[in-house]
């Protein structure tokens, strides 16, 4: 049985009576609808598009083939490093990075945040802010920093402002014209391993939901529009946390009560909790281990995990009260995976760990396939040669530590990108810059293995849009598209 988190979520909301005033229906109905009305067809507004599944949200024919030569739409350097990924909203793209420390070395002093807004059309650069740290921050050195620097949180938009989380330096409200709306500090302590802090915030109605496990132990619930802190809910435990939260809908809510439930990965459990004060609604035994690096799926109610460092995997309903781990759980698994969230994809569990795609039916938890990703072809970059070779099934345990550090890939080196789906294909970037593409099924069908750049590393998952994939290197930005 799970125990409680102790002293999680204990504290009251901080914000206003707006919480429990019968202002709170409006309120809900204006920021739902604002949200429908903003977030137009084909939008990936935030880590892993569309709810953080990683499924592409419309039905247009993606690319298969691209190479430094072909299907190369536009490429545009950007302001500095980072691993955050970027977001499409509208007929703009925005993705942030960092310069002046780190990676150029230098001193903390001279450490800047960028936030971006491109051209999605033509990659143009519509407008550049750049935003002054909070020090000190994390040193660059050891085993986690230099594996992702100082922009590694995916913005998040509601298709009319845009949200950046910059860790020590706070949280930051932008309209689409790069005008500063607001600016909040969620705190400024460090993880235990002092990796620095990665997890992305999302928005549920109306509230900017924000992880900031390593910078307070807390998530923290701010208003959209003014950035005031509506509640703070603090766990130890949230130190260990990496990844990033997801949404659910709550089925046959009370009237006035909220009609969706953060669903939050934790070291050894999973949580569901109320966006309307903060509050644990819901807990369920998950996937052991002292930390929680990769994050949650929901997919039709169901939430999904898998997780490394000791290994685990895990499908359970979402909803209920208090600790639901007996009656809510659909199957458990020791399957192990490193840093990337899976995805589910036509009832199909993908996830790819150490160089090895893994593949289990959504259903039972069963595995349907596990194979090494194909070696390229040098001569030629977007062909395989050597064909996938079964992988022995990786147990609880294999893999090494999570969090930032040593690891493996199809081609040596860690790989961080989570894979995505479209099209009836599943992407999945390399740190090394290869994409392998392959088909969704039941077995494993490689379509080809594409190089985007030489020189350049790839550690952000794409976005995919109106059959149009956006990957992020070190460097640069990139369209890969096979429209004429």
């Amino acid at each position: 049985m799970a125990h409680p988190p102790q002293a999680l979520f204990a504290s009251v909301s901080t914000g206003p009576s707006f919480w429990t005033s019968s202002l709170w229906t409006g309120a809900l109905l204006a920021s739902l609808s604002l949200n429908t009305l903003w977030c137009q067809a084909g939008d990936w507004p935030r880590f892993r598009g569309p709810n953080g599944t990683g499924v592409s949200p419309d039905s247009t024919p993606t690319p298969v083939v691209w190479s430094p030569t072909q299907n190369i739409k536009w490429r545009v350097e950007l302001p500095g490093e980072g691993v955050s990924c970027p977001i499409v909203v509208g007929d703009k793209i925005f993705v942030t990075a960092y310069s002046g420390y780190g990676y150029t070395r230098g001193e903390q002093k001279d450490l800047k945040r960028h936030l971006v807004c491109l051209d999605r059309a033509t990659g143009k650069t519509l407008w550049q802010t750049s935003v002054e740290p909070v020090l000190p921050e994390d040193p660059y050195s050891g085993a986690g920093v230099p594996q992702h620097g100082y922009a590694s949180h995916t913005p998040v938009s509601d298709g009319e402002r845009v949200y950046v989380f910059f860790g020590k330096t706070g949280v930051m409200a932008f309209d689409l014209d790069g005008k500063q709306l607001w600016k909040h500090g969620v705190g400024t302590e460090s993880d235990p391993r002092r990796w620095g802090s990665s997890s992305s915030p999302i928005l549920v109605e109306g509230v900017v939901v924000v992880p900031a496990g390593p910078e307070s132990r807390a998530l923290i619930g701010l208003d959209a529009k003014t950035g005031e802190e509506l509640w703070k809910s603090e766990g130890e435990s949230l130190g260990n946390l990496w990844g990033t939260p997801a949404v659910a809908s709550v089925a046959n809510p009370q009237p006035g009560a909220p009609t969706s439930e953060i669903i939050l990965g934790a070291p050894g459990e999973i949580w569901g909790v109320n966006p309307k004060n903060g509050k644990l609604r819901w807990y369920a035994e998950a996937v052991g281990g002292d930390q929680f690096s990769t994050s949650v799926v929901v997919h039709d109610g169901v939430v999904y995990a898998v997780e490394g460092r000791s290994g685990g995997s895990i499908a359970l309903k979402a909803g209920g009260k208090g600790d639901v781990t007996a009656t809510n759980v659909v199957w458990k698994g020791r399957d192990a995976n490193r840093f990337g969230t899976p995805v589910v994809y036509n009832d199909r569990l993908y996830f790819v760990s150490n160089g090895i795609v893994n593949c289990l039916d959504a259903k039972t938890g069963n595995k349907l396939f596990q194979s090494r990703l194909p070696v390229a072809d040098a001569s030629s970059a977007n062909r395989p040669i050597d064909p996938p070779r079964e992988a022995p099934r990786e147990e609880g345990g294999r893999g090494g530590r999570g969090g930032f550090g040593g690891g493996g890939s199809g081609r040596g080196g860690t790989d961080y990108a989570s894979p995505v789906a479209a099209d009836g294909k599943i992407y999945f970037v390399t740190n090394t810059g290869d994409t392998h593409v392959f088909k969704a099924g039941d077995t494993f069908e490689s379509l080809a293995v594409n190089q985007t750049a030489t020189g350049e590393t790839f550690a952000a998952t794409p976005a995919i849009s109106n059959g149009e994939l956006f990957l992020r290197s070190n460097k640069a930005l990139y369209c890969i598209s096979d429209k004429p």
